[in-house]
């Protein structure tokens, strides 16, 4: 598929580059309809219906946990498409921002609390990633508006690395794929908490860095208005000597005038004297 049906980008026409960028006007007639939110929105219809098939017949009926596990496999898949999809034929949207990680959250979580609830996952694997998960979420908001913590690689292996592993529990598995699995999910569980850490370091670090770079303009704005304030005050000084000149200017005048009618007069009475 090399391009977008024109609903998907809003209804324009415009057939979009790949890895170009649209104008804003076809940026915001995005619409909610587009092939990235239905793939989001589809992931998170496959919530509800995974836990169901994954609870059916008991919850060890190894048929039925393989059609949980086709669900969860497809949800993880769209997880991998929606959001290229969106930043590649520019169909972001509130929806798509807000429902993503959502979803991303819903399926792994769901997955986890309840193959701890069926026996088959020590539940200390599952608060571990579900607090990992939840906590570098909060850690986002508590720096966006200094910066945003991009996604490391590292991450994207602990995706991987979880993926696979709670697909393989989820999958009824015994002997040494059932021992693989085991191991595969501590691979997952060390990936989950070492790039936990480091995102902590990189939003303590880029906190740091933006309180630092507000308290530089704070004092540049500062510094500005005082350079403004010490200009204006030069410029109300300048305008009072001009007219304190201007008056003393209209006094000596006045004085002139005087002397000259002083003059005249005197000279009148003279000639009348005479």
């Amino acid at each position: 598929m090399t391009g977008v049906p024109a609903s998907a980008a809003g209804g324009s026409g415009a057939k979009p580059v790949r890895g170009g960028k649209l104008g804003t006007a076809a940026v915001n007639q995005a619409s909610l309809w587009n092939i990235a939110n239905i793939l989001t929105m589809v992931r998170l219809l496959l919530v509800p219906g995974f836990v169901l098939l994954l609870f059916h017949n008991g919850g060890y009926d190894p048929a039925w946990r393989s059609f949980a596990w086709a669900a969860f496999a497809i949800a993880m898949i769209t997880d991998l498409f929606d959001g290229h999809l969106a930043r590649t034929y520019n169909l972001v949207t509130d929806f798509g921002k807000i429902a993503d990680p959502i979803a991303d959250k819903a399926i792994m979580g769901a997955a986890l609390v309840s193959l701890s609830v069926l026996g088959d996952l020590p539940w200390w694997i599952t608060g571990v990633i579900i607090a990992r998960e939840l906590g570098i979420t909060l850690m986002r908001f508590w720096v966006i508006r200094h910066a945003v913590i991009p996604a490391s690689r590292g991450g994207k292996l602990k995706t991987l690395a979880q993926g696979t592993a709670v697909g393989m529990y989820v999958l009824a598995l015994t002997g040494p794929l059932a021992t693989l699995r085991f191991w595969m999910m501590m691979v997952a569980v060390v990936l989950t908490v070492v790039t936990g850490l480091d995102y902590v370091r990189q939003a303590v670090v880029l906190r740091r860095k933006g309180l630092a770079a507000e308290r530089v303009a704070a004092a540049e704005r500062a510094a500005e208005a005082t350079e403004e304030a010490s200009q204006a005050a030069a410029g109300t000084t300048v305008g009072a000597g001009s007219t304190a000149g201007a008056v003393a200017g209209a006094t000596d005048v006045r004085g002139g005038v005087t002397d000259v009618r002083g003059t005249a007069e005197a000279r009148d009475a003279a000639e009348a004297e005479r």
